[in-house]
């Protein structure tokens, strides 16, 4: 999707910025050919923030908060010849801690 708003863009040099504006999911970079590494991420996260503990927010997805605020909510990619420069094994990760739900996906795009 983000490879896809860039190449249409007609941007050929600069950078692209990708946000999300929600509290319960982030954004990361991470490989993208294995599926095991988003297995390992969601294991070592639901380890390092389990869903149940000792939280106090009353909406009771405060794992969700946290993981999100440990992914964060933006990633910023350099766009060459009108391509994400992203390496060979590189991925743009969304990642959701607190779904299914809609989200939105900002996409900003500078050229220079």
């Amino acid at each position: 999707m983000v490879a896809q708003e860039v190449e249409s863009s007609g941007i050929e040099q600069g950078s692209c910025i990708v946000f999300v504006p929600h509290t319960t999911c982030g954004i990361t970079i991470n490989e993208n050919t294995d599926p095991n590494v988003a297995f390992d991420m969601q294991h070592i996260l639901n380890g390092i923030v389990p869903w149940s503990g000792d939280y106090r927010h009353a909406e009771g997805n405060s794992a969700a908060h946290l993981k999100a605020s440990l992914m964060g909510f933006s990633v910023q990619v350099l766009v060459n010849e009108g391509r994400l420069c992203l390496g060979t094994w590189q991925g743009i990760y969304l990642c959701e801690f607190d779904g299914p739900r809609t989200r939105q996906i900002w996409i900003q795009l500078f050229a220079g």
